[in-house]
């Protein structure tokens, strides 16, 4: 069975599944029905994966001597500044209901739009019918005229002037309108400011729009009827549309277009990119140079020391691997401008070095979530990084004497607004917590740094460390499951 073109375009631009695109396949079969009985044109969009936009897939067309579209838009780019209800619809699941839009094609049309949803309630797609406005409207009290060429813009987007109000006029955004000679014949007082700024000439009002701005003859270049673009000019950086307006026997009645000026924007971000490179560069310091205080400790190790000295510097060694740790996880982020740590990675990173180096015990590292996925920011991972490792290198030292081989469990849980971290072994045990730095170091931790509770539980063998700390910006959950107590 060969693929409709409606398969064809999900498949290609969204990440619908097979089940969705069967449902949209149903919907799209009650296109001509609909179309013709509403007299109105019927239309199928997606939300495309990447882009952010939406995509025509299926459309059906009412049998009308004047038809709004000439040439099928099915595979056409559907922008949010020309058909706001369909991505309204997409991102809230709410109907949009006789909204105006302009078409493909440039004309003003009146736009209601349903969401479609799949069996999980999910939005996969969104049903538009569409009207081509009439030329008669009721006539209203008119409006003061505040900048040049409001009676054109009225007559190039509608029959009558009376039939839109001028509300351009209270937008930042740039509009210039020109006829169909290219004249400039509506401009509101963004617009004039603008074109002042960039050309020095007094009179502007029906002077050639090249002449008044040059940049725009590359985006008069192109062809489409609806074209967007980014373009740089005299240190601006400015977002140009342009929309041919045509009437209702397709003749250009003159040419759309709405500027926006997006150089203190792209300033921002080359100053955020700015900080995300500096703070990148922060942390290969740091991690550099904590290796070189590692190789320190290692140099000096090779060189001789005291043997009861021995287990001492290996702590040191480990705490400073820990550390470490969460830098190298936080460079291999994909956006630099984040320094959120996977916290059951950095605990299987950290766990299997710590075991793995101790050659002289045969024990199993086992690391359990238990469905959650837990972000700490780097400051709360350097505190977790170096409980982890104290616990666990407790447990190797003094769980498995001899050769004695075992296993050490890393448990993490989620109980309302608390993430738990718990580590047991199945050792000797212990008779009491006895002193040691590496307790005082995680005791510490988990009460200053993270306003949490550290105890050690009963249990018939081995031993038992439970760690509580609360949900924070700096600690979050994902995927989170509510597990049972134990």
């Amino acid at each position: 069975m060969s693929e409709t073109t409606l398969e064809q375009l999900c498949r290609l631009y969204t990440d619908l599944t097979d089940s969705d695109i069967r449902i949209l396949e149903e919907t799209a079969k009650t296109l001509p029905m609909y179309a013709e009985l509403s007299d109105s044109y019927m239309f199928i969009d997606c939300m495309m994966k990447s882009s952010g936009q939406a995509v025509v897939v299926a459309e059906a067309l009412p049998r009308t001597p004047e038809a709004a579209y000439k040439e099928s838009v099915v595979g056409k780019i559907v922008f949010e500044t020309f058909e706001p209800g369909v991505h309204y619809s997409h991102r809230t699941g709410k109907k949009s209901i006789r909204h105006r839009a302009i078409t493909q094609e440039g004309k003003m049309v009146e736009q209601s739009v349903v969401p479609i949803r799949n069996d999980q309630h999910e939005v996969i797609g969104t049903l538009i019918m569409e009207a081509e406005i009439a030329g008669s409207f009721h006539k209203v009290n008119e409006r003061p005229n505040i900048s040049f060429g409001s009676k054109a813009l009225g007559n190039l987007l509608a029959d009558t002037f009376d039939d839109y109000p001028i509300v351009t006029d209270l937008l930042r955004e740039i509009f210039l309108v020109t006829d169909a000679e290219l004249r400039l014949v509506y401009a509101n007082p963004a617009g004039v400011r603008f074109i002042h700024e960039m050309n020095e000439a007094e009179d502007i009002q029906n002077q050639s729009i090249l002449t008044l701005l040059p940049f725009l003859a590359q985006i008069l270049d192109h062809q489409e009827e609806v074209f967007i673009s980014e373009v740089s000019v005299a240190s601006k950086t400015l977002e140009v549309k342009k929309v041919k307006m045509h009437s209702k026997t397709n003749e250009l009645k003159g040419i759309l277009f709405i500027i926006q000026d997006l150089t203190e924007l792209r300033t921002k971000e080359k100053e955020l990119l700015m900080k995300s490179v500096v703070i990148k560069e922060i942390h290969h310091r740091v991690k550099n140079n904590l290796q070189t205080v590692a190789s320190l400790l290692r140099l000096q190790m090779r060189k001789g020391f005291p043997a009861e000295s021995k287990s001492h510097f290996e702590d040191t060694l480990n705490r400073i691997f820990s550390i470490s740790s969460v830098y190298e996880m936080i460079l291999a982020n994909e956006h630099a401008d984040e320094d959120d740590v996977d916290l059951i990675k950095l605990t299987r990173k950290i766990g299997s070095t710590i075991v793995l180096n101790d050659l002289n015990q045969k024990v199993d590292l086992i690391i359990e979530p238990n469905g959650n996925k837990i972000l700490t920011s780097s400051r709360k991972a350097v505190s977790i990084a170096l409980i982890v490792n104290e616990l666990i290198q407790n447990s190797l030292k003094h769980a498995f004497p001899g050769e004695l081989s075992g296993r050490i469990h890393v448990d993490f849980f989620s109980r309302k607004k608390f993430a738990e971290l718990h580590i047991h072994d199945n050792g000797v045990g212990m008779a009491g917590a006895a002193y040691s730095l590496g307790l005082e170091i995680v005791h510490n931790l988990v009460v200053n740094d993270l306003a949490g509770e550290f105890s050690y539980k009963n249990v018939e063998s081995g031993t038992y460390a439970a760690i509580a700390f609360p949900l924070s910006p700096e600690v979050v959950i994902h995927y989170e499951k509510t597990d049972s107590d134990r």
